[in-house]
């Protein structure tokens, strides 16, 4: 059977396991028809990873990798949980979750409570199970945000020395870096950006700034990372987001949005029962700690604040206000900035497997108009992540999407050049804007994988 993305003529799509049918300590006492009782997430929770939603099929995954994706599950999760309840200390972890802002709408609307509310409510939930520290991933996306831009404007000034300066392509979303790492090598590596996702830099922040701050070994620190996508279980795995200052992995596990629904469901727990608790913050101030979202399409706002960012710098235009142009569909959209009536800036936005094959079509047939884009794997981008937008028959659930999209929203915006945190770790942390560490740390290298048969000219 092929999978629905499959980039190979045959695919040996794997099937899911059965084999993490016991959560853990906590839910060993549930009763069998709480265990069996079927939601539209039992089956994501129990499959190690339903790898026809994403690239990662046979064909992008080794066999070492499909062990280390099967781990990062719930089993994984609480077992960390249950050796901290033993007496043996030298097996205890400090265990730290970190939250995705896309996926907060998505317990919002299941619940029907507001975002603010919801945070502090799922982080009450984290800590009732034992987790010490929950923290928001908007810090780490400003930071990719930043160096993002800077690489822009950098690749912009070089494109008449430097062929593949321009376009240059987001790098924020894995199932789209697998697939060029995997299919599209030389044509098209060199032009993504190389500033790391906020997962990742999220990971380096706890296993290098936060363990440092607390005075903590990086080794006892246990980080899971939620979020809306499946395909940020792979992405935790890569070679490049080993930090090369401590040689260990800076996310150890993944969990979707839906496991941990799943979790409050086999618990029999509802969010609005949960007693609330603050999120924690980074830098151990006082004060709540309110998560915010990025100007943008539920994406972190790559294209936006980039476009915004280099038409001020290299045009010293300023944009307030970005209007798109729907081309193929709502999902491949342009923005164009003009001057002295020529387009100067033209970037898009190219969400869903059938778009991006479009444009990688035009860029190997040279007829490619575009200084940057976005590139998102899920059709409607991040919010529609297949680890939350789903229903149980595996499509995707437009009416939750629909309420996800407004409660999103809803978040409080931030820009990243005004989060005065981000300026301080730039010097306290990374020693300057400048610095090798920023290299080091914040941004990564690409690499074609092995061969998998050319998929330019397969239909969608």
């Amino acid at each position: 059977m092929k999978c629905d993305k499959c980039t190979k003529d045959k695919c040996t799509k794997k099937q899911k396991n059965n084999e993490n049918e016991s959560l853990v300590n906590d839910t060993k006492n549930a009763t069998t028809s709480e265990i069996e009782e079927e939601s539209e997430f039992h089956r994501l929770a129990n499959a190690k990873i339903f790898l026809s939603d994403c690239l990662a099929c046979d064909n992008c995954v080794t066999s070492t990798e499909s062990r280390q994706i099967a781990q990062q599950c719930q089993e994984e999760f609480f077992t960390v949980l249950g050796l901290n309840q033993r007496c043996d200390v030298s097996k205890h972890k400090v265990l730290v979750v970190s939250i995705s802002p896309q996926s907060v709408p998505y317990f919002a609307a299941k619940h029907c409570i507001n975002v603010t509310e919801v945070i502090q409510r799922l982080s009450g939930f984290l800590k009732g199970l034992g987790v010490h520290y929950v923290f928001n991933m908007t810090l780490a996306a400003d930071f990719s945000l930043l160096e993002s831009q800077r690489e822009f404007v950098q690749r912009f000034h070089q494109r008449s020395q430097d062929q593949h300066a321009l376009p240059m392509f987001a790098s924020a979303c894995p199932g789209w870096i697998r697939y060029a790492e995997k299919a599209l090598g030389s044509l098209v590596l060199p032009h993504i950006c190389t500033a790391k996702s906020p997962q990742q830099v999220m990971g380096s922040l706890i296993k290098d700034y936060f363990a440092k701050k607390q005075q903590i070994s990086p080794e006892k620190i246990f980080h899971v990372v939620i979020t809306p996508c499946y395909d940020k279980k792979l992405e935790a795995l890569g070679e490049d987001f080993h930090s090369s200052i401590h040689q260990i992995q800076g996310v150890d596990c993944v969990l979707t949005s839906g496991e941990i629904m799943q979790m409050m469901e086999q618990k029999s727990l509802l969010l609005t029962k949960v007693e609330p608790a603050a999120l924690d913050n980074i830098f151990e101030e006082i004060g709540d700690v309110c998560i915010a979202r990025h100007d943008g399409r539920g994406s972190d706002g790559f294209l936006e604040h980039i476009f915004k960012y280099a038409a001020k710098e290299i045009f010293g235009i300023e944009v307030k206000e970005i209007t798109y142009k729907t081309l193929r569909n709502k999902d491949f959209q342009e923005v164009t900035l003009e001057k002295d009536g020529d387009v100067v800036l033209r970037f898009a936005a190219t969400y869903g497997f059938r778009n991006i094959q479009n444009m990688v079509y035009k860029l190997k047939k040279g007829k490619f108009p575009y200084n940057f884009i976005e590139v998102l794997a899920c059709p409607g981008g991040c919010l529609n992540g297949k680890g939350q937008a789903m229903t149980e028959d595996r499509k995707m659930d437009k009416d939750l999407l629909h309420q996800m999209e407004g409660m999103y929203t809803s978040l409080p915006v931030q820009l990243p050049e005004a989060n005065m945190h981000v300026q301080m770790l730039y010097q306290e942390w990374l020693q300057g804007r400048n610095s090798a560490k920023v290299q080091e740390v914040l941004h990564r290298e690409y690499h074609a994988l092995s061969e998998m048969s050319n998929s330019i000219d397969i239909k969608w």
